[in-house]
């Protein structure tokens, strides 16, 4: 990829470490001395590459939604800021601070920075010689600790829940460091290999065997920890619970007797009734009344009285739905007109006016017009947003 003209005429010579792209045309250039950040022409700032020398006293980072700053403090500049898209913020970071630590002297020629992490108010650098520690509000001043490989005769890790403590220990005394566990095992790999790769090791054990003190206890590798014996594990297949008894019997018929029972006291009661309607006469003997007599003597007169009024409801019903039928099978004259409209509005042809067809076609022309500027402020627009958005 091609470095461009304005970037070329500032290296002097210097060679590019490293390039970050940072959205559409703008990029970071990274050199052994300088941070160089290339504006391309936009709506918002012409073509321009502001460069950021290394030898600054310290380096903070502010994020925001869409946005990051990078502050960079000098001496006698004072503060000098630039800013990237947020989602380009640890893309960035690295490099820039793999450039202020090689310009402050921390680390030495041909010392490469391998990660950067940053856990809250906690930066840990891993480089291929050492481990740097910050602890602040800035990423990087004067007040870092770092912990040299050589001077190193220890290496432990120590899981919990929520975070792992990394103990490391070097020149005779233990430094424990905390890390979230949802990165704890990228920095436990990679503080492992570059620790083995400087004493050219293949395990932890062996680094602790080549590096350790021989009055020191070796650490294990896998950090496990022995919870004793004498505890059963759980099993796994519980006996099944015992089935509940079922109380009372369904067979038994306990509401059903209490219906039964009901139901005989009216019977009890019904009978009671019509016994108790019977008329005593003066010799003793009882009667029944004569309505009562009546209807029980003729049912059969009742039953051809109701068969009379359904055959006189058949009939009746017949000679209606004839009478419907007829009716409708019979065209009035109104659904004659009403059919006869509908065929004419049918056939009714419209002619097309030429005046209306011209007046439509310059609209359309019109729309078309319309309908292209919008496009075009459309791109501009976006082409402002994405700008904004790459810190300019």
């Amino acid at each position: 990829m091609s470095v461009p003209g304005i970037v070329q005429s500032t290296l002097d010579g210097e060679e590019i470490a490293a390039r970050v792209s940072l959205g559409s045309d703008d990029e970071l250039f990274i050199t052994p001395t300088r941070t160089i950040v290339y504006r391309a022409d936009g709506l918002l700032s012409d073509e321009s590459a502001d460069e950021f020398p290394h030898d600054a006293d310290r380096l903070t980072i502010s994020e925001g939604r869409r946005k990051t700053k990078f502050v960079l403090e000098y001496p006698l500049d004072g503060e000098r800021t630039f800013t990237v898209p947020g989602k380009k913020t640890d893309d960035v970071l690295h490099p820039v601070l793999a450039g202020v630590l090689n310009g402050n002297g921390i680390t030495d020629p041909g010392e490469t920075v391998v990660k950067t992490y940053r856990f809250s108010e906690l930066t840990l650098i891993i480089t291929s010689d050492r481990l740097v520690k910050h602890i602040g509000s800035a990423v990087w001043d004067g007040d870092y600790e770092e912990y040299h490989f050589a001077d190193v005769t220890n290496l432990d890790f120590e899981d919990g829940s929520v975070a792992t403590q990394i103990v490391l220990t070097a020149n005779g005394r233990p430094q424990r460091i905390k890390a979230p566990n949802e990165q704890a095992n990228d920095l436990r790999e990679r503080l492992k290999r570059a620790l083995f790769d400087y004493h050219d090791v293949g395990s932890l054990a062996e680094l602790n065997e080549a590096v350790g003190d021989d009055d020191e206890s070796t650490a294990s590798s896998e950090g496990s920890v022995d919870f004793g014996g004498g505890v059963d594990p759980l099993d796994a297949d519980p006996p099944e619970p015992d089935d509940r008894d079922v109380t009372g019997d369904p067979a038994t018929g306990t509401r059903g007797g209490s219906t039964e029972s009901l139901a005989g006291g009216r019977r009890d009661e019904t009978a009671t009734a019509d016994s108790g309607s019977a008329t005593t006469g003066a010799d003793g003997s009882e009667s029944q009344p004569e309505a009562s007599t009546s209807r029980a003597a003729s049912p059969t007169a009742d039953h051809d009285h109701a068969s009379s009024r359904e055959d006189t409801a058949d009939v009746a019903e017949a000679e209606t739905g004839s009478v419907f039928e007829a009716a409708e099978t019979t065209p009035s004259p109104a659904d004659d007109a009403a059919a006869a409209a509908a065929a004419s509005d049918r056939t009714i042809v419209t002619e097309t006016d030429p005046e209306l067809l011209e007046r439509l076609e310059s609209l359309e022309e019109a729309v078309d017009r319309q309908s292209e500027v919008i496009e075009r402020q459309q791109q501009t627009i976006e082409q402002l947003i994405a700008e904004l958005r790459q810190g300019r």
